[in-house]
């Protein structure tokens, strides 16, 4: 199953489905949890500790906090710029197969061909492969070959050289722009900082069991919203890290309208 291990799933049900199966799980652990501990510990030995307690959860709750932020803040901005960069791969491929028309025949309509396969070859493929973490900078496949055509080409028989010059640099944004995109799928999140995540998730919730309430009831209800709460913040930054993946991932629309826009542009015989 790839690097992504057992809890793929979650990527792959729908969000609802999957934040209510972790928020179950995770409150029935914790609150089995606190069920243990109320009946070993009366309400009155538990008070004793309120005092020093409540000043360790504070602080502990406050720096587990900064970590979570900042985790998420990391992820989203990953997330963000995975989008953002398929978006403008999708600009640069469009805006280069325009330029394209003002080359030279044949090498117009080849570099158009390898255009629209470039585009096929990222929104049926490449991405798919991306989800299975399968796809590395330098695999250059389809993006290889536009490289090489431009490559080939006599700069000095292209009609018009400034459009030439402006094709060259609309085409390395377009490597550029790929390996951004390609950097912003791989996971952020380094297994260390989950251990961290979820051992500092454990014993926040944990650490409540350490006070007591006369009403237990308000205490598990208490329990349930801390814990519902760290486990829904711990399946974003899962399903951010991964956004290439499940059904939360970032939308492939732009790839598949520049593909449409191109294929009608360049006549029939590219359908």
């Amino acid at each position: 199953m790839s690097k992504l291990g057992a809890m793929q799933f979650l990527l792959n049900w729908p969000p609802l489905i999957s934040f209510l199966l972790v928020a179950i799980i995770t409150t029935a652990v914790a609150l089995a949890g606190l069920h243990l501990v109320r009946r070993k510990y009366p309400v009155d030995v538990l008070k004793e500790n309120h005092e020093v307690a409540s000043m360790i959860f504070n602080a502990f709750g406050l720096l587990y906090g900064v970590v979570v932020a900042f985790v998420v803040f990391v992820t989203w901005t990953g997330y963000d710029d995975a989008t953002k960069n398929l978006q403008l791969e999708a600009s640069d491929t469009v805006d280069l197969f325009y330029s394209a028309k003002a080359l030279a025949e044949p090498t117009s309509k080849l570099v158009q061909q390898e255009l629209i396969g470039y585009v096929d070859s990222v929104y049926r493929a490449e991405v798919k492969k991306m989800s299975r973490e399968q796809i590395g900078i330098y695999s250059g496949g389809p993006l290889r070959k536009l490289l090489d055509v431009f490559n080939l080409m006599d700069q000095q028989s292209a009609p018009n050289r400034e459009l030439y010059a402006e094709s060259l640099k609309r085409l390395n944004n377009l490597a550029e722009h790929r390996r951004l995109r390609i950097f912003a799928g791989n996971n952020t999140v380094p297994p260390t900082v989950w251990l961290v995540l979820l051992v500092g998730g454990v014993i926040t919730v944990a650490y409540t069991y350490l006070f007591g309430t006369k009403n237990i009831n308000a205490q598990y209800l208490m329990i349930t919203a801390l814990t519902v709460t760290i486990s829904w913040i711990l399946l974003l930054i899962y399903i951010l890290d991964h956004p290439f993946t499940g059904v939360s991932k970032v939308s492939t629309k732009p790839l598949a309208e520049v593909l449409d826009i191109m294929r009608t542009q360049s006549g029939p015989t590219q359908r």
